[in-house]
């Protein structure tokens, strides 16, 4: 049973303002108390797909690991599009580990691989939360789909990369578990051990970045074991070892893709539609140059990421 008390909900002013219809505390930390917000498919929606329920999708803010709010208003024309649409949408809290940092970067690479993994350990503790109160939040812990924009897509990216690969992060996960599917716009995983590999197959994972992305690198940095792995250098990867992915590479885009996602509903939906409820493993790799493609839900550039 749901011990945490739903917080009041304020009417709805703007057209794309969405309210949340409950929020839950998910997990005390030393720092900080981690809620979330859980909105709902719209009544009558379509919630089912070829007699399947569509899935929940857990959201991560972006933010670099400095800023960034779980119901930051950027994110909810995307968020109305999925309740819209027939998807429940769950938008967390995590700590962030770089706040009140001046750089961001591989150069400092234990304390952002911290601020990577403390990301994902509230992740895990918000998935735990999620399962073990499926019942009263609608949702199926066998039909859960993570997504994140930048910070959030690095976390939700490394978090199947921990899974896949047994670490002890992914310990506290039930036995066996493993979400049904990854979004990531703008994402990397952060490597110690050399190339990003997976000691069992992901699950179907889509990926969005644009190739000039310099925030989270399209390609890789990496120095001798050490490597991040953006998009580019990822979706090579997935090719070589047959995994299900969907791949769209935007062509002289920076950052602004981390927010693309209310632009790019279409994709989104093709590939839960057919890479997740369908079980098809159709690839897609493609090379997109679009004008319109910025005017997405999140920020544009390093200044509104950051302030500066």
């Amino acid at each position: 049973m749901i011990s945490a008390a739903v917080l009041a909900i304020t009417s709805a002013a703007a057209e794309d303002t969405i309210v949340p219809d409950g929020t839950y505390l998910y997990e005390k930390r030393d720092t900080c108390d981690l809620f979330l917000d859980v909105y709902n498919p719209v009544k009558g929606s379509t919630t089912m797909h070829n007699g399947k329920e569509k899935p929940t999708i857990i959201f991560m803010f972006g933010g670099g690991f400095i800023q960034g709010r779980r119901d930051d208003e950027s994110y909810h024309k995307w968020f109305k599009l999925l309740t819209d649409n027939g998807y429940r949408v769950i938008s967390i809290d995590y700590r962030l580990g770089l706040k009140g940092s001046t750089k961001v970067g591989v150069a400092q690479v234990n304390v952002l691989d911290k601020a990577i993994h403390m990301a994902v350990e509230d992740l895990f503790s918000a998935t735990n939360f999620i399962i073990d109160n499926s019942e009263q939040l609608g949702t199926d812990p066998d039909n859960l789909v993570i997504s994140g924009s930048s910070a959030g897509a690095i976390s939700v990216m490394q978090a199947e990369y921990e899974i896949c690969n047994r670490t002890e992060w992914a310990s506290v996960l039930p036995d066996g578990f493993n979400y049904a599917g990854v979004m990531s716009f703008s994402g990397a995983i952060l490597s110690r051990e050399g190339l990003a590999d997976f000691a069992v197959e992901p699950c179907p994972t889509l990926m969005l970045h644009g190739t000039a992305d310099r925030l989270v690198p399209y390609n890789q940095i990496k120095v001798f074991n050490l490597g991040f792995f953006g998009g580019g250098k990822l979706v090579e990867r997935f090719k070589k070892f047959g995994f299900n992915f969907n791949m769209y590479h935007f062509m002289d885009y920076g950052h602004e893709i981390a927010g693309s996602m209310d632009t790019t509903f279409d994709l989104q939906t093709d590939f839960i539609e057919t890479n997740i409820l369908e079980g098809k493993k159709r690839i897609v790799e493609a090379w997109i140059s679009d004008p319109d493609v910025w005017k997405g839900a999140g920020p544009q550039s390093r200044k509104e990421l950051y302030g500066r």
